[in-house]
């Protein structure tokens, strides 16, 4: 298996974890699911910017195809942690912060 390519991320998240309101105090460790960063960006921009795969994996620097396994896994995560209630925390993985434009 090859290295990963670094993946281009615009922004930083505003907050790096999540975690349920009503969350049960019994419970001692809550299971935590970890978005990448690389996940996190394919989310904002698919979701938030709303653009197509195309443009979006042209902004990540990726293929199109690598950005839409990217995107399933975050799909996959966030709604792992709905449905289980669990604590999502984002960071990490492979990526560079994209250069500011002037």
């Amino acid at each position: 298996m090859r290295p990963k390519k670094d993946r281009i991320v615009k922004s930083r998240p505003v907050a790096k974890q999540f975690k349920p309101a009503d969350f049960p105090a019994n419970r001692k460790k809550p299971m935590e699911i970890h978005l990448d960063m690389d996940e996190w960006e394919a989310l904002r921009l698919k979701h938030s910017e709303g653009l197509d795969q195309i443009a979006s994996a042209k902004k990540m620097g990726v293929s199109q195809s690598t950005f839409q396994r990217i995107l399933m896994q975050a799909h996959i995560k966030v709604t792992d942690m709905l449905v289980k209630g669990s604590l999502l925390k984002i960071g990490g993985g492979t990526f560079k912060m994209a250069k500011k434009s002037k």
